[in-house]
C-alpha cells in the first residue's frame, strides 16, 4: 500500500491531476515519441493514437486506479489492471519498458501543473506510478509464465492455410505452424496479436479473437475491413493492420502471431448462457460455441447477434449452424437492412431490442461488439435485473469501461 504521508498528498491533489490528467497525457505520448520513435511505429496503435482513444485510456487508468488506492475499503485497484495486463502481453511488453513510461509521463505532468507539482505531491504520485507499474508487472510475469513463455517472448510466425470470405468485408484465416506442429493451448474467448510490416516501414500491431481452436492444430481468425469514416466532426482514419490483412495476405503467406491472451473467459458449471454481440463482435461468440458443441455441453445458451444486413453478417452460416447444434440453444437477430426478408419470431428488423426477449433466469451474459453498442445493452440487462458482476465484455481498442444508465 502507499506511505501513509503519500496517501494523504494524493487525497488531496487527486481532484487537481485528475482534472489535469487529459492534458498531461496527450504530453505524455508526444514525449516518449519524440524520444523513441520505435514504440510509436513499432508497438503503439497508430490509428488510436490519432483519434485520442488511447490518450482518453490512460487518463481514465491512471485516475481510476489512484482513487482505489486512497479509498477507504474500496475494492482492490489491482482489479481493475486483468484487461490491460492481458493486452500487454500479447504485446510483449517487458518489465524494463516501464522506466520509460514513468519518466516521460512525470515530464509531462511537470509540464502541464508547473509549480503545482512540489517535491512532496511528485514522491506521492511516483508511488502511485509504481504501485500500478508493479502490479502490472507482477500480473503480467503470471500469464507470461501461465503461457510457458518468457517474459515478451510471445511471438511466432504462422502460415495462412486458408482464406474465406465470412460476409462482404471480413476474410477469415486459418492459422497453422509452418511445421505443422502443436500451437500454444487457447481457451474460448482469448484473442491474438497479429503484427504486420506495413508499406511505410511500420510494424503495426492488432488483437483479432480466436474463432476457433480445435485441439492445438490450428487457429483461426476474422479480419473485418475498415474504410476511412465521418464521426460527427472528426475523421476516423481506415483500419490500418485490417486492411492490410484483407487486401494483402493469402494462402500460403506468413504471419507473425502472438500467444493466446484474453481475461474474457466462459463460467464454469452448468448456468445459462447469454452470448449478445454485433457486427464483427461475433468472433469471440462463435469461439464460445464451437467450445460449448465440442464438449457436449447442457447448458441454455442464448445468442443474440444485431448486424447491418444479411451480407453483412460475419459467420452467418456457420453462427446458425452450431446452435442448431447445440441443445437448448436459440439464435435471435436483428438487420437493420432485411432487405425483402420478412421478420418472423427470432429474426427482426431494426436495432436489437431486449424487451421482447425472454432471458433466463441467473445467466452468465457476454457482450462484443462497438461501445455505444454495448453500452445500451449492459444498461438494458441492468434495467431487467442482471447482477452487474453477471455481465461480461471484450473491447476492441483501448481499455475501457462500460457505464450503466
Amino acid at each position: 500500500m502507499l506511505s501513509a504521508t503519500s496517501r494523504q498528498v494524493v487525497r488531496a491533489t487527486l481532484p487537481v491531476i485528475g482534472a489535469a490528467i487529459g492534458d498531461i497525457t496527450p504530453v505524455f505520448y508526444r514525449r516518449m515519441f519524440a524520444a523513441h520513435p520505435e514504440l510509436e511505429r513499432d508497438l503503439f496503435n497508430r490509428g488510436n493514437q490519432a483519434q485520442g482513444d488511447q490518450q482518453r485510456a490512460l487518463a481514465g487508468a491512471i485516475a481510476t486506479y489512484a482513487t482505489l488506492l486512497v479509498a477507504e475499503d474500496g475494492p482492490d485497484p489491482r482489479a481493475v489492471l486483468a484487461r490491460i495486463a492481458h493486452k500487454h502481453a500479447s504485446l510483449g511488453v517487458r518489465e524494463d519498458q516501464y522506466p520509460i513510461v514513468h519518466e516521460h509521463l512525470f515530464a509531462a505532468i511537470v509540464e502541464v501543473l508547473g509549480e503545482a507539482i512540489t517535491p512532496e505531491v511528485a514522491s506521492a504520485w511516483d508511488e502511485v506510478y509504481w504501485h500500478m507499474a508493479h502490479a502490472l508487472v507482477d500480473i503480467e510475469k503470471g500469464l507470461y509464465a501461465e503461457a510457458g513463455v518468457a517474459p515478451g517472448d510471445v511471438w511466432r510466425t504462422l502460415v495462412v492455410r486458408r482464406r474465406v470470405h465470412e460476409s462482404r468485408d471480413t476474410v477469415a484465416f486459418t492459422l497453422e505452424a509452418p511445421d505443422g506442429g502443436p500451437l500454444p493451448a487457447a481457451r474460448p474467448g482469448q484473442y491474438v496479436s497479429v503484427a504486420v510490416r506495413l508499406p511505410d516501414g511500420a510494424r503495426q500491431i492488432r488483437q483479432y479473437s480466436l474463432t476457433r481452436a480445435p485441439g492445438q492444430s490450428a487457429w483461426g481468425i476474422s479480419v473485418k475491413a475498415v474504410p476511412a469514416q465521418r464521426d460527427a466532426d472528426a475523421i476516423v482514419p481506415a483500419g490500418e493492420v485490417s486492411n492490410f490483412l484483407h487486401d494483402n495476405v493469402f494462402e500460403g503467406d506468413m504471419l507473425e502471431v502472438s500467444t493466446p491472451f484474453g481475461e474474457l473467459e466462459l463460467t464454469e458449471g452448468g448456468s445459462p448462457l447469454v452470448l449478445v454481440s454485433a457486427g464483427i463482435g461475433i468472433t469471440p461468440m462463435i469461439g464460445f460455441l464451437h467450445h460449448l458443441r465440442r464438449t457436449s455441453s447442457r447448458r441454455e445458451v442464448v445468442v443474440l447477434h444485431a448486424d447491418r444486413s444479411p451480407s453483412r453478417h460475419a459467420h452467418r452460416a456457420e453462427l446458425a449452424e452450431l446452435v442448431d447444434s447445440i441443445p437448448g440453444a436459440s439464435l435471435h437477430r436483428w438487420y437493420e437492412d432485411l432487405g425483402v426478408r420478412s421478420a418472423g419470431d427470432t429474426l427482426y428488423r431494426g436495432r436489437i431490442d431486449l424487451d421482447g426477449v425472454e432471458l433466463p433466469v441467473d445467466a452468465d451474459v457476454y457482450l462484443c461488439g462497438p461501445l455505444p453498442f454495448m453500452a445500451g445493452v449492459k444498461s438494458a440487462l441492468v434495467g431487467r435485473g442482471v447482477a452487474d458482476d453477471r455481465i461480461h465484455y471484450e473491447i476492441f481498442g483501448p481499455d475501457r469501461e462500460l457505464v450503466s444508465a
